[in-house]
């Protein structure tokens, strides 16, 4: 993929891993656009010279006003990044979760469904152009206590994989990146192997220009998770994320 002369728009760019994106997209050449909920992080990223705009993918207006702001402003679009998600933990023996569930997943899957909903017809009508979601290691090789976390993004696979087959033809690509833990959002805190951000960054950024349009960009890190039912070692590996189940706190406050 040549990343020197995209017009690439991060929904969900204003921290993390899709701020840090951005600005390796920018960094090779690359004119680039932000959408995101924080009004904060927004102008600040104007301030490094990106496009911004305000965004809520739980809203289907807000993501049709966006979109049309966004192609006004960029009519030569021609690559959308969905990143928008959250990451919540659940027990589920505690009914009170199903909030946490319905949260997840109206972000996360329905939220990257509304982005691609929204921003199809142009891509199809250039006859070229990338979608790329985001999933996650977790979506292979579950973490118990994150759930829904885990079954959105197992979804937002399938999604993908079914969106690359419909645009079939069409000049439009689809491209999962797969990310395992990165230090960003506190998971260094919580998980002292998380991947720093940097290093995701620069390896992610190398396999995007690898191939024209790559199925899925999995860093050395992820590989264990993505693979992991084909090298026989679900099982084992899923009894070992279980046992964090007991650091949820109504487990704890049961002790």
């Amino acid at each position: 993929m040549d990343l020197s002369n995209r017009t690439v728009l991060i929904v969900g760019g204003t921290s993390g891993i899709g701020r840090e994106l951005a600005r390796r997209f920018a960094a090779a050449g690359s004119t680039v656009a932000v959408g995101g909920r924080s009004a904060e992080a927004l102008s600040e990223l104007a301030e490094e010279g990106f496009g911004t705009f305000g965004i809520d993918v739980t809203d289907s207006t807000s993501v049709a006003s966006a979109r049309d702001a966004v192609l006004a402003r960029y009519p030569e679009l021609d690559t959308v990044v969905t990143m928008s998600g959250v990451m919540l933990l659940e027990d589920l023996r505690d009914p009170a979760h199903f909030e946490v569930a319905a949260t997840t997943i109206e972000t996360n899957l329905l939220g990257t469904i509304r982005v691609i909903d929204a921003f199809t017809p142009h891509l199809v009508q250039r006859g070229a152009g990338t979608f790329i979601t985001v999933t996650s290691g977790i979506a292979f090789l579950p973490f118990p206590p994150m759930p829904s976390y885990a079954a959105s993004k197992a979804a937002v696979h399938a999604y993908a994989e079914a969106l690359r087959a419909q645009l079939d033809n069409t000049g439009v690509g689809v491209v999962e990146l797969v990310p395992p833990a990165v230090a960003t959002a506190g998971q260094e805190k919580v998980n002292p192997h998380a991947l720093p951000l940097d290093d995701f960054a620069t390896e992610v950024m190398d396999l995007l220009g690898t191939e024209a349009t790559p199925r899925e960009i999995l860093v050395n890190r992820v590989l264990v998770h993505r693979w992991a039912e084909r090298d026989g070692t679900y099982d084992e590996l899923v009894a070992q994320r279980s046992q964090a189940l007991a650091t949820l706190p109504s487990r704890q406050e049961k002790r």
